[in-house]
């Protein structure tokens, strides 16, 4: 059950709905949304029918939610929900491009990498400063220094910054750098950090587990939600099946399921799923078909030189086509592409800059 509370409700009104459930035995949690606040309540739901609680001040509706992921249900929102990062839009009638270097290497190559991110139609630029991997022998990542060299090729080239985040213990850190916080796979259900990253205040980028159902993963999000932040962008990265021809197997039919079940925006990563450069194309195009919110794509000047998943990553040849599938067919879905911010006086090329 959730109680909606009215635009005009005072910060009085909401704690008096907190304080009567609490009263009865129950548990309330409150999310404060752009435009209203929702108190969802935890207990005897037929206890709570005996509240009132519509007669109460500040109180617009009262909703009885059947599913179990109560505050991202289209149930509790029947219109879909926009996300705004650092003043770019995530939502049903827009295609947004957010791409980047799956991690942070040097100053050198996260700005080019960005340059060819924004030429391709990025309005957000990711990259990975703390790299959690399947190997403790494989690259981890940079840390604090490659959230400082993500800000400053912000600072450049004007593009906001999405950038994940391991644990708890980091999440104040990584806020401090970045527009977007980004849950990754293998963390889907780290409950800890996902009510961490909700108290946050940032958009989070939530990555389907690799072996998680859509119900999984929807949970998983309100554990966000729960917390206080709505603003979450669901992501479909592949998941683990039988078939070893591709790194994962893209679950194309989870977008339309998780955007009938679901009012957040849903994006798809067409680089970790497919898990090779020559499918991230025919990927993307399928995201976009199948009606995805945006889509997320490693981009890297020298893939053979990369740290990190060098052989998913676009180079400078597959810029191009990304950039004219980008323009072309989100239109075709009644969709407009998310425009890059405005070049900034410092960025002097929004064109890849040559390498060496």
């Amino acid at each position: 059950m959730v109680v909606v509370m009215a635009p005009e409700a005072t910060q009085a009104d909401v704690d008096g709905i907190v304080d009567v459930v609490r009263d009865a035995g129950g548990e309330a949690f409150v999310t404060r949304g752009v435009s209203r606040t929702i108190v969802g309540l935890v207990g005897d739901v037929d206890q709570f029918g005996s509240l009132n609680l519509r007669s109460r001040p500040g109180v617009l509706d009262v909703v009885r939610i059947s599913v179990p992921y109560k505050l991202v249900s289209r149930e509790h929102h029947p219109n879909r929900s926009v996300v705004q990062v650092g003043g770019v839009p995530i939502g049903p009638d827009t295609m947004t491009v957010i791409a980047g270097p799956c991690a942070v290497e040097t100053p050198e190559q996260t700005l080019i990498a960005a340059r060819m991110a924004k030429a391709a139609g990025a309005a957000l630029l990711r990259g990975g400063a703390f790299k959690p991997r399947t190997s403790p022998y494989a690259y981890q990542g940079l840390g604090e220094a490659g959230l400082k060299i993500l800000a400053d090729v912000r600072e450049e080239t004007g593009l906001p910054v999405v950038t994940e985040v391991i644990d708890p213990r980091s999440v104040d850190l990584v806020s401090s750098y970045a527009d977007m916080l980004q849950v990754g796979t293998r963390n889907m259900q780290n409950f800890a950090l996902l009510q961490a990253v909700g108290e946050a205040r940032k958009p989070v980028l939530l990555k389907r587990g690799f072996s998680a159902t859509i119900e999984e993963w929807l949970m998983a999000a309100e554990y966000i939600a729960q917390r206080g932040n709505l603003d979450i962008v669901l992501c479909e990265r592949g998941i683990r099946t039988f078939e070893t021809a591709t790194r994962n197997t893209l679950d194309i039919s989870a977008v339309p399921v998780a955007q009938r079940l679901s009012h957040l925006p849903v994006i798809v990563d067409p680089s970790h799923s497919g898990g090779r450069r020559d499918l991230v194309l025919p990927l993307t195009r399928a995201a976009i078909a199948v009606g995805a919110d945006g889509i997320i794509v490693d981009v890297h000047p020298e893939p053979e030189m990369a740290l990190c998943d060098g052989d998913q990553a676009l180079l400078d040849s597959d810029i191009r086509e990304l950039a004219s599938v980008a323009a072309h067919l989100p239109p075709l879905m009644g969709r407009t592409l998310t425009p890059p911010r405005d070049v900034s006086p410092r960025d002097t090329s929004a064109a890849p800059a040559p390498v060496g």
